[in-house]
């Protein structure tokens, strides 16, 4: 199974104009961001994933880019959990791969979970994407980082 997890790209701070974390819009920046990723996402993302995405509106606006169907999951709202992103993407044993538009901390400890890692605090770049690959081998399951792509790094 094929995971894709992808940070929402750069938004704009939380103020007094727009408290609402959920109602964040994105920059010009993460909107370039965006769309950038999703070109190449289109160029290289497997056959029929299948994408869920935070309820925030910078989610919503990161995945938009795609110009793909889409399935909004509360579960992956800027207060989910890993544990809760894991199961809703049916980690390792969907038979689809699965694209998930989310958020930081959680992105990093999903990746630190299924890598095995020792808990630490990884980041995830706004608007990266890390593609994880689960495979069996020798009858033993193995997770590998396929790719880590950012979007600062396409044109």
């Amino acid at each position: 199974m094929d995971l894709l997890l992808w940070r929402h790209a750069e938004a704009y701070d939380a103020n007094e104009d727009q408290p609402d974390d959920l109602l964040r819009p994105l920059t010009p920046r993460g909107l370039k961001q965006a769309q950038r990723m999703a070109k190449w996402l289109e160029l290289h993302m497997p056959e029929g994933v299948r994408i869920l995405c935070s309820p925030a509106v910078r989610c919503e606006s990161t995945v938009a880019a795609l110009r793909r169907k889409y399935k909004i999951c509360p579960e992956l709202s800027p207060d989910g959990n890993a544990r809760a992103l894991i199961e809703l993407a049916n980690w390792p044993e969907a038979r689809m791969p699965v694209l998930v538009v989310g958020h930081q901390p959680i992105l990093g400890q999903v990746i630190t979970q299924v890598l095995n890692m020792p808990e630490q605090n990884l980041s995830v770049r706004k608007g990266a994407v890390w593609w994880l690959r689960s495979r069996m081998r020798l009858d033993t399951q193995h997770t590998l980082v396929h790719c880590v792509q950012s979007p600062d790094l396409l044109w």
